[in-house]
Order: C-alpha cells, then structure tokens, then sequence
C-alpha cells in the first residue's frame, strides 16, 4: 500500500528513441466523460458537486440540490460532448476518453457513439469521486466495477486507470492486483511514459497533465480563447523544439461542460490548426502511447 517517490526520474538521459514516423512529439488530446457520475443528492451524497463548473461553490444549502450545478453539468452531456465529438471526427483526430463509468451508464447515446469510433478508454473511476477518500476494500470494488461497466457500455474494455486528481497510496497496487489494465496515468511528474514497480512486478505509467487542461478556464489562469491557445501553442512549440534532441509527449485534458463552450472550443481549433498536417509530431490515443513504449523501452530503462 506505499507508494514511494523518485525525484530523479530519467535525468539527463531520457531514452534515445523516436516516435512512429520519427516523429519527435507525441500529443494525446483526452476528453473527461464525468456528467452523471458526479456527487449529487439524488444518489444519496447529501450534496451536489461544485467542482470544475461554472461557479466555485454551490450557493444552495447542503443537502438540497442545486439545480444550476446540476444544468451546468448536463450542458456537457447534451451539447458539449457532441460538439467536440463532431470537431474531432471531422478532422479525424484520435482521441482518449477519461471515462466515469456511471456517466456512459446515464448517457447510451454517448456511450454508442464512442463504441462505434476508434478511440481509446481510460476508466476514470467507476464514479467521479475522490479514491483517496476510501478504504483499500471500498477503492478494489470501484475499480472492478467501472472495468466491467464501461466493458459492458462501450463493448471494449478500458485499457489505462486514472482517478480524480488524485490517486491513494493503495490505488496502483489494486490496479494492477486487478489485472485488467495496461497502464495508470495517476502521475503528473514526466513528459514521458516510465516504468515503475508494483509488488516487484514492472508497471507502466503514463503520465497526465493538470498544466495544459481546460480547468485553467475555471480556475482563472486563462479566460479567452485565445489565451488558452496561446499557452498551448507556446507548450507545443517548446516541446518540439526540444523533441528534436529527446523523446517528449504533450497531453490536451478537455472537459464537455467546459471546453464544450463555443467561445471557449474556439481556442481549441486554434491550436489544431497551429499543429495541423506537421510530419514532426505523432498525434495518438493513450493505448498507443502505452503500446509503442512497451515494444520499444523495455522496463529496465525505467525512470
């Protein structure tokens, strides 16, 4: 159940090796599914959720429902995802799917919708809630049930594990007692994928960023669409530049009810078009990030 920390990492010497294609930069755009899975009164919380929407704190009393919080989450399954759905089939980008299990259960018609593309599935809990909040027994049956539900709902199991914000000390152990996923991206710690040890047994990780994710929208870093571009665009060509001497990955976290905004998804095209057609770049789900770093950086060259 301890997780111990490695404030080295690859160092100076990230591995020498290239993308598919030669590409220098792999960039992975993950779409958040939560709507539906969040807390609220009507599955027996006692609160609604207030975090990553439109207002810091409910202004309802807990323990009454908060119906504003709770439109503010439907935009995102009604209008939001089938906006960045359209946008991202039109331009025949790949695309990982963070999903809350509960979500999919709650919305079929999003469900069917990623089942019939190619992109990839990350469970993100089989509700969105904190793991770092339940027991080791409570946190082995939520992993279990959202494999098996989002199985169930997108006719695919999910291959990586991430939870919200931030994992237990227990929660890498029981992913990989579980035996169903490929990788956790529970890290925020490396701009590439490295290989870690779980009961003495090689486990992949693949980190995520908070960084250069549309949160930045609610909590104030950004407001505009162009500001948000801007800062994408300036990571994407720091990254490249350095991904001409090293391997580097850049992950895009998007969220329906925030990004799905026109004015906000307006910065979102900008940067497509910024990293439109470039040969340099390796534009890719999650699964084929854990997928080439398997085959090619064996679990010696851990970080």
């Amino acid at each position: 159940m301890n997780r111990s920390r490695d404030l080295a990492g690859y160092g100076a010497n990230p591995p020498d090796i290239r993308w598919p294609n030669g590409a220098g930069l792999a960039v992975n755009f993950v779409l958040n599914v939560e709507e539906g899975s969040e807390y609220s009164v009507g599955d027996g919380d006692g609160r609604s959720e207030s975090a990553l929407s439109e207002v810091r704190a409910s202004r309802v009393p807990q323990g009454d429902r908060d119906l504003a919080a709770e439109s503010m989450y439907e935009y995102g399954s009604r209008v939001g995802f089938w906006r960045l759905y359209n946008l991202f089939r039109k331009r025949e980008l790949p695309l990982t799917i963070f999903a809350s299990a509960v979500a999919l259960e709650r919305t079929p018609d999003i469900a069917a919708a990623i089942a019939a593309t190619d992109w990839d599935v990350c469970a993100h809990g089989h509700r969105w809630i904190e793991h770092y909040h339940l027991n080791p027994e409570a946190e082995a049956e939520q992993i279990a049930l959202a494999f098996d539900s989002l199985t169930k709902s997108v006719g695919r199991a999910p291959r990586g594990w991430y939870c919200r914000y931030s994992a237990s000390t227990a929660t890498r152990g029981l992913v990989v007692a579980h035996g169903g996923y490929d990788y956790d991206s529970d890290a925020y710690n490396d701009d590439l994928p490295y290989w870690t040890q779980v009961d003495g047994n090689p486990h992949l990780v693949v980190p995520y960023s908070m960084v250069t994710n549309d949160a930045k929208f609610l909590s104030g870093d950004v407001f505009s669409a162009r500001d948000y571009a801007d800062f994408l665009i300036d990571t994407f060509d720091v990254l490249l530049a350095e991904s001409k001497d090293m391997p580097r990955m850049m992950s895009i976290g998007l969220h329906s009810r925030i990004i799905g905004h026109p004015g906000r998804m307006a910065g979102l095209i900008r940067f497509m078009d910024h990293i439109a057609d470039r040969a340099d770049i390796w534009v890719c789900g999650r699964d084929q990030i854990a997928d080439f770093w398997r085959e090619n950086v064996p679990p010696e060259q851990r970080g």
